[in-house]
């Protein structure tokens, strides 16, 4: 397939783009890419494209710049993180987590998760929330002094089948 601009070298870089929810495919020569702005030369890993580019002015800590973190279990770096698109372990999500909630909430909804409950599970969730709800009024109460409808509460938590304290 030839270079969309030039039409005369193979094309050797292909990108699909989505504009207002259409995609369009552009196929490029290294030379058309290369003048366009792309920095073909360097390989580029997932976050780098997703968030600059393969910018080049790093991004993520521990890439070169001084102060750079690594996670203390696994001494992950950033510039790994940037090269491999992955995490060393779960403590790298409390490591990095200042730089990962940002990019966590660009590629999602936001950063806490809400998926879908399976089947049958929908119910002891709502139970668990309703208990939680009576839960906190029964400190409430508890903290102002109010006992008989702590003990009103205290009833309620119990016939839900989550005891009191």
């Amino acid at each position: 397939m030839l270079c969309e601009c030039c039409q005369q070298h193979e094309a050797t870089i292909h990108l699909t783009q989505m504009i207002n929810g259409q995609s369009r495919e552009l196929h490029l020569c290294e030379g058309c890419a290369e003048e366009s702005g792309m920095n073909v030369q360097s390989v580029m890993s997932i976050p780098e494209l997703l968030f600059g580019m393969g910018a080049e002015e790093p991004s993520f800590p521990g890439d070169g710049t001084a102060g750079g973190k690594s996670c203390p279990h696994c001494h992950l770096r950033g510039v790994d993180f940037k090269k491999t698109a992955r995490l060393g372990c779960p403590r790298c999500y409390e490591a990095f987590e200042a730089e990962l909630g940002p990019m966590l909430a660009a590629m999602h909804k936001g950063s806490r998760h809400c998926g879908k409950i399976p089947e049958g599970h929908r119910e002891v969730q709502e139970k668990a929330a309703h208990c939680d709800v009576i839960r906190k009024k029964l400190e409430e109460a508890i903290r102002l002094e109010h006992y008989e409808e702590a003990a009103v509460l205290r009833d309620r938590l119990r016939e839900a089948g989550h005891g009191a304290g």
